[in-house]
């Protein structure tokens, strides 16, 4: 059996992360390691390595045009930027950017989160 990806922990609750939604299939949270503030990461439940191997395909590009919204309003800014990588983590995942410049904010996870949470 192959060691769980820092995703799957997240999934199964193992680790923390500061969660904006989650469903059946999907999970939305908060990099721990943020570029921008409100840097958010998309991820399949489904344990699949790339993006276009995700089975609700649709149902997750979706979710990630619907968060993409949620941020444009919780920070009041049109550029999202969406990265679709990940050597780091072997698990499908999107990257939703903020093109806000970093202020030392970014590291307040759950002002951060309330503020998104508001928008959805």
């Amino acid at each position: 059996m192959s060691e769980k990806t820092i995703f799957k922990k997240i999934i199964d609750r193992e680790i923390p992360a500061h969660i904006l939604y989650e469903d059946d299939h999907f999970l939305v949270f908060l990099d721990a390691f943020p570029k921008n503030p409100g840097h958010t990461l998309v991820i399949p439940k489904q344990e699949t390595l790339w993006v276009w191997d995700v089975d609700r395909y649709d149902d997750y590009f979706k979710l990630v045009r619907k968060m993409a919204r949620v941020l444009q309003k919780a920070f009041d800014i049109d550029m999202i930027l969406m990265l679709v990588h990940g050597e780091e983590v072997p698990h499908a995942h999107v990257h939703l950017r903020p093109q806000i410049d970093n202020d030392g904010t970014e590291k307040d996870f759950e002002i951060i989160a309330q503020k998104i949470k508001a928008f959805m």
